[in-house]
C-alpha cells in the first residue's frame, strides 16, 4: 500500500484492546501488528492483556456515555459476557443487583460483585425500609429504592471500566473478591502536549412508559350483580336499581353499552342524583404518569506538563421522574492530581464527592399505600380525575378521597403527601505513594476511603391506609470504610526470563450505624415532627463494625512474551470468625500461553492464539456478630430484647474453588477476534441460617454447611467488516450461559427442601440437591396422566396438598449484539440484548386477573347466565376421568384460576429482545471547530429501551422484586413500569 494511501485503523482486540497504529503495507507483507492493551486488575495493578491468564473485558468511557442513564451502570447491560444488571423497577435511582457468571450463595443479597473505584472497594452497603414488599392490608410500610454508591458516581469521570470475570481474577481482593469485580477507574489529568482542556457535556433526556398490561375496558366496576329483572347492573351506593356494587375492586359488572346507572358525582362527594352514562376511562391509569425528564450538565479543566497531572470536575442532575412530583437532584465534583516529588517518589489522590436529594422517592410493591396498588386496583369506569382534589372538602390533610375503598390510597395523596425524602453524601477518595527503592524495587502505599452521611423521612397523612392517624419516620445512617495497603514489588528480566513479584499486606475496617426515630400516630394532622407523635419508637444505634487483615503475596513469570505464569497467596484474618477459624489462607494460579508464537502459526490471516488456564481458591467470612449472644435494643426505650438467633462459636470461613480455561483468536489481519471460556465454581461451607423450634428460645440459627456448583461458557466476537476512508462498521456480539447446581445441604433437612428465601407467602426459593439456585417453588394445577388440568365437582380447579416446582427464574442464556457505522463525520450504534427462558412470577397479574382487570379475562363474559366451563377433567369415583361439564360464574372462574397461590398461573416466561440503546452523533469538522476555537464539537440524539419483543403480560420481563433493601430476581411484586428514554446531547471540548 502507497504512501499516500496510508490508513488509521481502530482495532478491537477481544473487547478489550483498543489500539491506534497506522497500518502500511510494504513490498514483502500486508500484514498489522496489534498492541497490547494495559488492563486494571486486582489491587489497581496494571497489566498487559496478553499475560493475563483469566477473562477480563474492558468497557471504554465512550460507550459508557453514548446513551445517559440515571444510573449508568445499565449502560453496561448486554455489553459484557457473564455480566447481569439487575434492577427491581423501584424508581428513577435505579439500584442495580449486579452480578458476574450467575449466583453461588444461597444468600441471594450476597451475590454482587465488587465494586472497585480507583484502588478503592465501595462496601455495597444498601439500608433498607425494614419492610417486605407484600405487605398489603399488614398496617405496615413499604419499601423505597435510595440508591446505593454505585450510582451516585458521575460517568462522565470514568476513563474505563474493567470487568474482572471470576474468582481467579479478583482472587487478591479476598472475601470481597470471590464473586468477581467491576474495577472503574476515573480520568487523570493526563492531556496532549501539556495544554489545558475543558470539556462540557450536556444532556437532556426525556421518558415515557415502555409498556403496559393489556388492560380491558369493555366491562365495568362489578361482580356479575343482576337486579330484580335479572340483568346485570351497576350502582354506586343502594338505589332503585338495586343493592351496592360499588364497592368491589372487580371489573366483572356491566358492559359499556350506553346505558344509565346511579355513579359516583365527585361534585357531591356521592351517589349522583340521576342517572349517568355508563362509560370507561380508558387512559384512567396511564393519564397518572407523565413524561419524565433529566437534564444533566458537566464541566471538567484538565492539564498536565512532565511533572504534574490535575483535573477536576463538576456535574449537576436534575431527574423529574414519570410518577408525578418524584425524582431527584444529584451534585458530583471531583479532584485527581499526580505528582512526581522526584525521579524516586510519585504521589497521587483522588476524590469524588456526590451529594444526592430527593424530595419524594417513589415507594414500590403491592401495599394499600404504593401507587402499583392502585394501579391494580382502579377500575375502568373511574375517572382519574375525581382524585385529584385529594382531600374531601372541608378535611383537608384530615380525611382523603378514596371513594371506592378505604383500603387504597389515593393516587395523587401517594404522590404528594405520601413522601419520602432523602439527602445523601458520599465521599470517596484515595492516596497513593510510591518509592523507587533500587533500580528493581519499589514500594507502594494506597490508603482508600468511602463515607456516606444519609437522612430520610417518611411521611404518611392521617387517613392514610396503613396509618389512619398518620406517620411520620426519620433515619440516619452513616458508614465508613477505610482501606489501607502497603505493597513491595521486584521486577527484572533475565535474558528470555521476566519476572515480578510483589508482597505486601492490608487492613480494611468497616463501620455502620443506624438511628432511627418513629412517630406512629401524629397528634395535629399535617405537623410532621417527631414531637406531634401520639406513640414515639425509637431504635438507638447498635455497633455494627468489622475488620479484616491481610497479607498477600503475588509472582509472575514470563518467557520470551510467549509464556506467563501468575501466582498468588493471600492470608485474612477476619473478625466476624472465631479466634481458632479466623485465620484463613487461599492460592490461585494462572498461566498465559501465546500459541501463534509458541507454534510459529501466524499469518496475514492467522494474527493471534492464545490459551489460557488458571485454578483459584477465595476464602469468605461470614456476617458481623454470629459468634456470640447479643442483645439488641428493644422499642422501649432504657430496655433490650433477647435475639432470635442462635450464635455459632464455631463458624467456618466459606471456600470457593474456580476452574477456568479459554482461548483468543484475532484473525484476518486483526479484523475478527474471538474469545472462548468455560469455568466451574464450587462453593463450600456457606454460611446458613436454618429455622430450629421455638421451645428452645430462638427460631434460627447459623452453621457451615452446603455446597454449590457452577459451570459455564461466555463468547465474544469482535469484528471490522468494513474499514476504509470514509466508512467503517463495528460488530461486537457475546453469549454466556450458567448453570448451577446443588451438591449438598445441610444434614438437618435430610433430604427436604431448604428454603433460602420467599417472597409474599407463595413463591419458595428452595434449594433441593441436584436442583439450582432460583428454583421457584408454589402450588400450582393438577393434571391428569394425559396432561390436562383437573377441576372439582365443583367446577373449580383441583387444589394440591404440596408445592411444586414451577420454574427458574435464571435464564437458560443471554447474548448481546453491538453494531456501529461510521461515515464521514457521522457515527449511528445500536445494541440489543436479550436473554432466552427464565421465570419471574408475577403479583400484577394475579390481582388483575382475578379481578378481571385485563384483556384475557373477557373470555367467557358473553355466555348464556355469565357461565364458563373450565377446560380439562374431573376424576371420577373409581379413578377414571372425564371431561369437565360444570359451568360457574366468569367472575369466580378467574378469581380461582389465578388466585395468587397458584404460582403457576401467574409465572410467564421472562424470554426477551431489547432495543437496548441507539446512538446518532455528528462532529464537526475542523473547520467549523477551529474557527471556534475548539478542539470539538459533537451533537447526539439518543435513546434508551426504544423496543422490546417479550410474551411477559406485565411492564418488564427483567421483573425483580425490592424486598427491603434485597433485590429478588424472578418476583414481580408492585413493580413500576420501566422508562423508554429519548434524548439530546451536546459535547464540547476547548
Amino acid at each position: 500500500m502507497r504512501k499516500e494511501t496510508q490508513k488509521l485503523l481502530v482495532l478491537s482486540l477481544l473487547g478489550l484492546i483498543s489500539v491506534n497504529l497506522t497500518a502500511q503495507q510494504k513490498a514483502k507483507k500486508d500484514t498489522i501488528k496489534g498492541l497490547d492493551e494495559v488492563v486494571v486488575t486486582a489491587l489497581g495493578i496494571k497489566r498487559h492483556d496478553k499475560s493475563l491468564g483469566y477473562s477480563t473485558q474492558t468497557v471504554k468511557s465512550d460507550e459508557i456515555l453514548q446513551t445517559q442513564n440515571n444510573n449508568w451502570a445499565q449502560s453496561l447491560e448486554g455489553k459484557v459476557a457473564g455480566l447481569k444488571i439487575q434492577t427491581a423497577g423501584a424508581g428513577p435511582l435505579g439500584t442495580s443487583r449486579i452480578t458476574l457468571r450467575g449466583d453461588i450463595s444461597m444468600n441471594m443479597g450476597n451475590n454482587g460483585a465488587l465494586i472497585v473505584v480507583d484502588g478503592v472497594p465501595l462496601s455495597d452497603k444498601k439500608t433498607g425500609t425494614g419492610t417486605s414488599a407484600y405487605g398489603a392490608g399488614s398496617g405496615g410500610d413499604l419499601p423505597i429504592d435510595y440508591g446505593d454508591s454505585f450510582n451516585s458516581i458521575n460517568p462522565d469521570d470514568i476513563e474505563s471500566v474493567s470487568i474482572l470475570k471470576g474468582p481467579s481474577a479478583s482472587a487478591l481482593y479476598g472475601s470481597r473478591g470471590s464473586r468477581g469485580a467491576i474495577m472503574i477507574t476515573t480520568k487523570s489529568g493526563k492531556t496532549k502536549k501539556g495544554q489545558i482542556q475543558v470539556t462540557l457535556n450536556s444532556y437532556s433526556s426525556y421518558d415515557t412508559v415502555l409498556k403496559w398490561p393489556d388492560y380491558q375496558y369493555e366491562y365495568g366496576q362489578g361482580t356479575q350483580q343482576k337486579d330484580k329483572n335479572g340483568n346485570y347492573y351497576y350502582s354506586y351506593g343502594a338505589s332503585p336499581d338495586g343493592v351496592n356494587t360499588g364497592s368491589t375492586s372487580s371489573a366483572f359488572g356491566p358492559k359499556f353499552g350506553g346505558q344509565y346507572y346511579f355513579q359516583y358525582d365527585p361534585t357531591i362527594e356521592g351517589q349522583s342524583l340521576e342517572r349517568q352514562l355508563w362509560r370507561p376511562y380508558k387512559n384512567n391509569i396511564k393519564d397518572f404518569w407523565q413524561t419524565g425528564a433529566t437534564y444533566s450538565n458537566s464541566l471538567s479543566i484538565a492539564h498536565s506538563n512532565e511533572t504534574t497531572a490535575f483535573r477536576t470536575s463538576l456535574s449537576y442532575l436534575k431527574n423529574e421522574w414519570m410518577m408525578p412530583n418524584t425524582g431527584f437532584n444529584r451534585l458530583n465534583a471531583a479532584i485527581s492530581l499526580d505528582h512526581k516529588l522526584s525521579n524516586k517518589i510519585k504521589i497521587g489522590t483522588k476524590v469524588n464527592f456526590s451529594q444526592t436529594t430527593s424530595d419524594n422517592l417513589p415507594a414500590t410493591g403491592y401495599n394499600n399505600q404504593s401507587i402499583s396498588y392502585f394501579m391494580i386496583f382502579q377500575n375502568p369506569n373511574v375517572d382519574l380525575e375525581w382524585y385529584k382534589p385529594i382531600w374531601r372538602k372541608g378535611q383537608d390533610q384530615v380525611d382523603q378521597i378514596h371513594p371506592f375503598s378505604s383500603y387504597i390510597d389515593n393516587p395523587y395523596l401517594i404522590a404528594y403527601e405520601n413522601v419520602n425524602t432523602s439527602n445523601k453524601k458520599i465521599l470517596t477518595g484515595n492516596l497513593n505513594i510510591s518509592y523507587q527503592l533500587a533500580k528493581n524495587f519499589e514500594i507502594a502505599y494506597k490508603s482508600g476511603l468511602e463515607w456516606s452521611n444519609e437522612m430520610r423521612t417518611q411521611r404518611r397523612p392521617w387517613s392514610s391506609a396503613n396509618y389512619l392517624k398518620g406517620y411520620y419516620r426519620e433515619s440516619y445512617i452513616r458508614y465508613l470504610d477505610l482501606n489501607n495497603d502497603l505493597l513491595l514489588t521486584y521486577k527484572n528480566k533475565f535474558g528470555d526470563f521476566g519476572v515480578t513479584a510483589s508482597a505486601g499486606g492490608s487492613i480494611r475496617y468497616y463501620e455502620s450505624t443506624l438511628s432511627d426515630y418513629r412517630a406512629i400516630g401524629l397528634n395535629k394532622a399535617g405537623l410532621y415532627q417527631l414531637s406531634n407523635a401520639t406513640s414515639l419508637d425509637n431504635r438507638l444505634p447498635k455497633p455494627n463494625d468489622n475488620q479484616v487483615n491481610s497479607m498477600y503475596a503475588l509472582a509472575n513469570f514470563s518467557y520470551k512474551d510467549m509464556i506467563f505464569v501468575d501466582v498468588t497467596a493471600r492470608n485474612d484474618w477476619s473478625s466476624t470468625l472465631p479466634s481458632h477459624n479466623r485465620s484463613y489462607f487461599y492460592p490461585s494460579v494462572s498461566s498465559s500461553f501465546i500459541l501463534s508464537d509458541l507454534f510459529k502459526v501466524k499469518s496475514d490471516n492467522f494474527n493471534f492464539w492464545k490459551l489460557r488456564l488458571s485454578w483459584s481458591k477465595v476464602g469468605n467470612d461470614t456476617y458481623n456478630y454470629m459468634l456470640d449472644k447479643y442483645y439488641e435494643n428493644s422499642v422501649f426505650s432504657g430496655s433490650v430484647e433477647s435475639p432470635l438467633l442462635y450464635p455459632n462459636p464455631d463458624l467456618k470461613p466459606e471456600m470457593i474453588t474456580n476452574i477456568e480455561g479459554g482461548m483468543d483468536f484475532t484473525l484476518l489481519k486483526n479484523r475478527l477476534t474471538l474469545n472462548f471460556t468455560a469455568y466451574q465454581i464450587n462453593s463450600k461451607n456457606q454460611s446458613i441460617v436454618i429455622p430450629v423450634l421455638y421451645e428452645t428460645g430462638y427460631n434460627k440459627r447459623i452453621i457451615n454447611s452446603g455446597e454449590l456448583r457452577n459451570r459455564g461458557i461466555e463468547l465474544t466476537l469482535n469484528a471490522y467488516p468494513i474499514k476504509n476512508k470514509n466508512f467503517s462498521w463495528s460488530v461486537n456480539a457475546n453469549w454466556s450461559m450458567n448453570r448451577n447446581k446443588i451438591i449438598s445441604l445441610p444434614d438437618e433437612f435430610q433430604g427436604q427442601p431448604y428454603t433460602m428465601a420467599s417472597v409474599g407467602g407463595v413463591v419458595y426459593y428452595n434449594a433441593v440437591v441436584g436442583g439450582s439456585l432460583g428454583d421457584m417453588y408454589g402450588y400450582g394445577l393438577m393434571y391428569s396422566p394425559d396432561g390436562k388440568v383437573i377441576y372439582g365437582s365443583d367446577g373449580l380447579t383441583a387444589k394440591p396438598t404440596e408445592m411444586k416446582k414451577i420454574g427458574n427464574a435464571y435464564p437458560k442464556w443471554r447474548a448481546g449484539l453491538q453494531n456501529e457505522f461510521k461515515y464521514k463525520n457521522f457515527t449511528v450504534s445500536f445494541s440489543f440484548d436479550g436473554q432466552y427462558k427464565g421465570m419471574a412470577y408475577s403479583q400484577s397479574h394475579h390481582k388483575m386477573s382475578e379481578q378481571g382487570k385485563l384483556v384475557h379475562t373477557l373470555e367467557g363474559r358473553d355466555n348464556p347466565g355469565g357461565l364458563i366451563v373450565g377446560q380439562g377433567v374431573v376424576q371420577n369415583p373409581d379413578g377414571t376421568f372425564s371431561p369437565n361439564t360444570k359451568g360457574i360464574p366468569v367472575s369466580t372462574y378467574y378469581g380461582d384460576y389465578y388466585r395468587r397461590a397458584n404460582v403457576e398461573t401467574n409465572s410467564f416466561d421472562t424470554s426477551f429482545i431489547k432495543l437496548r440503546d441507539a446512538r446518532i452523533s455528528y462532529s464537526f469538522p475542523k473547520s467549523v471547530t477551529e474557527s471556534l476555537k475548539m478542539t470539538d464539537i459533537t451533537l447526539a440524539l439518543f435513546g434508551r429501551n426504544l423496543w422490546m419483543w417479550t410474551k411477559f403480560p406485565l411492564f418488564d420481563p427483567e421483573a425483580a422484586t425490592l424486598d427491603d433493601s434485597t433485590i429478588t430476581p424472578g418476583v414481580e411484586m408492585g413493580q413500576l413500569p420501566t422508562a423508554r428514554t429519548v434524548g439530546i446531547q451536546l459535547n464540547v471540548k476547548f
